[in-house]
């Protein structure tokens, strides 16, 4: 308060008791006006930033929502061993399985990781 005084008196000295009225006028209609544009300049950084965070919004909604595939049913890991008898109806267990196939191929040869094993030498009873 004493320093408004103080401003106030200065200015009384300086521009003259006539004058001063037509000053403050002009005074405030300055500060109306900068307060007039500072509120215009803050809504429209507000109404841009609404803008924006409304174009992110949509494009969000745009984007197609992630859907899993759905899920298979389970199947083992391997084919059953043919020959082997599994849980099913005494009818499955008791009828025989034709047409097994047997592999006529060569055994696979060992990886590389793996030396081989020598076999064993004739025994000389045979």
């Amino acid at each position: 308060m004493p320093e408004m005084i103080f401003i106030f008196l200065l200015a009384l000295v300086v521009v003259g008791p006539k004058r001063l009225p037509g000053l403050a006028r002009q005074l405030g209609k300055f500060m109306a006006e900068f307060k007039r544009a500072s509120n215009e300049f803050k809504n429209q950084l507000e109404t841009e930033m609404m803008n924006i965070e409304l174009e992110e919004r949509a494009k969000k909604q745009e984007e197609p929502p992630k859907i899993l595939p759905p899920e298979s049913s389970w199947q083992p890991p391997a084919a059953p061993v043919p020959g082997i008898v599994g849980r099913g109806t005494s009818d499955q267990i008791s009828r025989p399985e034709t047409g097994l196939a047997v592999s006529t191929d060569p055994p696979p040869p060992p990886p590389h990781d793996e030396t081989p094993v020598p076999a064993k030498p004739a025994s000389p009873d045979a």
